[in-house]
């Protein structure tokens, strides 16, 4: 269509010229000059419109980039926050794979104590054999608390804080196993039956009698090697009785010296040598 306006242009401008007396050579070399500019107009169109098509391809690039561009800085947003939720869930492991290990720790720890207090609990059965099976001494562990149940007539004669010999035989398997211990309190305790002690004797009462008794298996005992600073006595007369004081064999189970092995709750101070 444009080359169509062209001509018509061309042929209307051909009559004008002609009409004002101008020559067919100076009208051939004016049409040549025009044809030129409009073959450099019409280049310029086609730059013009085909740069325009490149900004155009470029624009509607750009926006894609763009749009791209989005969506992986919502993918970053994303990953961000699932990469926190990772850590967090990570340190929750490790925390709780932490305290697994600390349990698993304390719990081999038990399992060595309680090894270790049941091969003294053997070695202490041993050592008493003909005593427990005499049935003069009683034996029992429980909740890592090993306890000697000696009954009085083992160790004291009537109304006595004297150790006999076979309390002492009986005492002497007791320190041999007890001597070597570290970090353990050996809590010796006396009880007694409800009868009063004889007001000719030694004694004032059952309180008096009860701690006497321990005291004296407390001293032994230290003199036999074990640690003062792990032992301790105390007396509780008549008033925990293992069974009721309404027969001489009941009575006789009341009165008793009981032994008791357990952790330890005191340490010794350092204290400097005098000067």
């Amino acid at each position: 269509m444009r080359f169509a306006v062209n001509a018509v242009l061309a042929v209307l401008f051909a009559a004008s010229l002609a009409g004002c007396g101008i020559s067919k050579e100076q009208f051939a070399a004016k049409e040549a000059e025009a044809s030129k500019y409009r073959k450099a107009f019409d280049g310029e169109t086609d730059r013009a419109l085909s740069l325009t098509r490149k900004v155009d391809e470029l624009n509607a690039l750009n926006v894609d980039l763009e749009s791209r561009l989005e969506l992986a800085r919502a993918e970053i947003t994303r990953l961000g926050g699932d990469k926190a939720m990772l850590e967090q869930t990570a340190a929750t492991a490790e925390a709780r794979a932490a305290a697994a290990q600390a349990k698993a720790a304390a719990a081999e720890a038990r399992a060595t104590t309680l090894e270790a207090k049941s091969a003294q609990y053997a070695q202490l059965a041993g050592s008493l054999q003909s005593q427990i099976q005499a049935g003069q001494v009683e034996i029992s562990e429980l909740r890592g608390k090993m306890t000697v149940k000696l009954k009085d007539k083992i160790l004291f004669a009537s109304g006595s804080a004297r150790l006999g010999k076979d309390g002492r035989v009986a005492l002497d398997a007791v320190a041999e196993a007890f001597k070597s211990l570290e970090g353990k309190n050996v809590l010796v305790a006396g009880f007694t039956d409800d009868v009063p002690v004889s007001k000719a004797g030694a004694f004032a009462d059952n309180w008096d009698l009860s701690t006497a008794r321990a005291a004296s298996v407390v001293r032994y005992l230290q003199a036999k090697g074990v640690p003062p600073e792990m032992l301790g006595a105390g007396g509780f007369s008549q008033y925990r009785p293992v069974a009721a004081n309404d027969s001489a064999a009941n009575r006789s189970l009341n009165r008793r010296i009981e032994i008791a092995l357990t952790a330890a709750d005191y340490v010794p101070p350092v204290v400097d040598a005098p000067r």
